[in-house]
């Protein structure tokens, strides 16, 4: 099943998403199960993440977002996880 992740970055933490992007790229290639991801952009800088999973379960998709090290490090205001449906692409 599919599952997507939306996130919102807390306003003014730019900086924490840099400073956290190798960690988080990282975490996407050793888990092996995102089949596309990439930011939000508002005014042309990263705001927040979209982050489609192939995943068993929702909880499995929930314990995915948990790990990433942009949510650790504090970066989002706002995460939500929920199964998708692929229809064009």
């Amino acid at each position: 099943m599919l599952y997507a992740i939306i996130c919102r970055d807390k306003p003014g933490h730019l900086q924490t998403r840099l400073d956290t992007r190798a960690a988080h790229l990282a975490y996407i290639e050793k888990t092996g199960i995102v089949r596309m991801a990439g930011p939000f952009l508002e005014k042309g800088e990263m705001c927040g993440s979209l982050v489609v999973l192939e995943t068993d379960s929702l909880d499995a998709a929930e314990a995915w977002a948990t790990g990433d090290p942009y949510k650790a490090a504090g970066l989002f205001e706002s995460v939500s996880v929920t199964e998708w449906k692929k229809v064009i692409g």
